[in-house]
């Protein structure tokens, strides 16, 4: 594969949603290709095409190349974001991150705990909205 600059590791979530712009903001700002990995929890229910399709038609024509697309939905997300970084070796891992206004600050989940530790790149974690 070609430079992939920036990963993002997406699921359709507002947090999702907001590191998908990020992301695509970064990409834009290099002049080089998103890695866009979809993260799911279901193999057989369709879930990972639907939002990888949705993620897609959220790019912008103005990315200098065009996105690649890789779907998951047999590993746990962590294993499977530091995988794909350390198989197509980008630049910047881009994640979103829940906003928790019931306990007045921002936590992170065990997730994004772990792919901070474990990244042999920088990671850049994106707040979503509160969730309601």
């Amino acid at each position: 594969m070609g430079v992939v600059t920036v990963l993002l590791a997406y699921n359709d979530t507002p947090q999702g949603n907001a590191a998908l712009e990020v992301a695509v903001d970064e990409a834009t700002r290099r002049g080089t290709t998103l890695a866009l990995l979809c993260l799911t929890a279901q193999a057989d229910d369709g879930r990972a095409d639907s939002e990888a399709a949705h993620a897609a038609s959220q790019l912008p024509d103005a990315l200098a190349h065009p996105p690649v697309v890789f779907r998951t939905h047999d590993q746990v997300p962590a294993d499977a974001i530091l995988d794909a970084a350390e198989r197509i070796e980008p630049e910047l891992v881009v994640l979103g991150a829940r906003r928790r206004p019931d306990v007045g600050m921002f936590l992170l989940g065990t997730t994004t705990q772990r792919v901070l530790l474990d990244s042999p790149v920088p990671v850049l974690v994106v707040k979503g909205t509160p969730d309601a």
